[in-house]
């Protein structure tokens, strides 16, 4: 048999061989997650912006629980307080008595409000991805020129072009992801039954994490990077 047709067959008995191989491995392959995007907290602003949100959808909760709208409800503040724990308080009550509910200054006899922080500080790597980023840039300013007077198709694929820039200089802008992020869960509970519950994280600029520390004993997860 000549030498060419032996190296040759080799090679694809090789190949076979390393596609079994890929088959096969001794722990599972890593993947990352579909695209999600995260709110960044950045101000006391956006504090207020949260309980509006978490107010909105515990309301909506409670009505498909059949708790009624004239129900008595008390805002219950965390042992040893943060800055955050304090502002988020008067938020969520002012965000209920706007929304015309009945709030007790005291917790007898009120359905309970309450919520709990968890910072979440990370010391792995943590990559600013934007996918597509210098097309999308490219196709939004491309959009920006000639559309007027054109079909309807194309002043429709400008403004898609249009939105995919504004995504890219808007995340951008948000400084990207950071290594601390905020995990808050508002419940609602009467006579030891949960009635709502929601839970929502953040990311948190690195250098703000005190203002959401509590006061004697803050509750700081750090997640290690092995």
């Amino acid at each position: 048999m000549p030498l060419s047709k032996i190296v040759k067959m080799a090679g694809i008995a090789g190949l076979a061989a390393s596609l079994v191989g890929c088959a096969t491995a001794p722990i599972p392959l890593a993947e990352n997650f579909e695209l999600t995007v995260q709110k960044k907290v950045r101000s006391a602003g956006h504090w207020e912006i949260l309980a509006r949100d978490i107010i909105a959808q515990t309301s909506a909760t409670l009505e498909k629980s059949g708790v009624s709208s004239t129900s008595e409800l008390y805002v219950a503040e965390p042992a040893n307080a943060s800055s955050f724990d304090k502002a988020f308080r008067q938020f969520l009550i002012t965000e209920l008595v706007e929304g015309g509910k009945l709030v007790k200054t005291k917790p007898e006899g009120a359905i309970e409000v309450s919520y709990d922080t968890l910072v979440i500080k990370h010391r792995s790597p943590r990559p600013h991805f934007i996918p597509g980023k210098y097309t999308i840039l490219a196709s939004g300013l491309a959009a920006l020129y000639g559309v007027s007077g054109q079909h309807l198709d194309v002043k429709i694929a400008a403004g898609i072009a249009l939105a995919g820039g504004a995504d890219y200089l808007s995340s951008v802008d948000s400084g990207g992801p950071t290594h601390t992020e905020l995990v808050l869960t508002t419940t609602v509970t009467n006579a030891g039954r949960y009635l709502a519950r929601k839970t929502d994280v953040y990311y948190l600029e690195n250098e703000d994490a005190f203002l959401f520390a509590r006061a004697l004993k803050s509750k700081v997860m750090e997640v290690v990077a092995q």
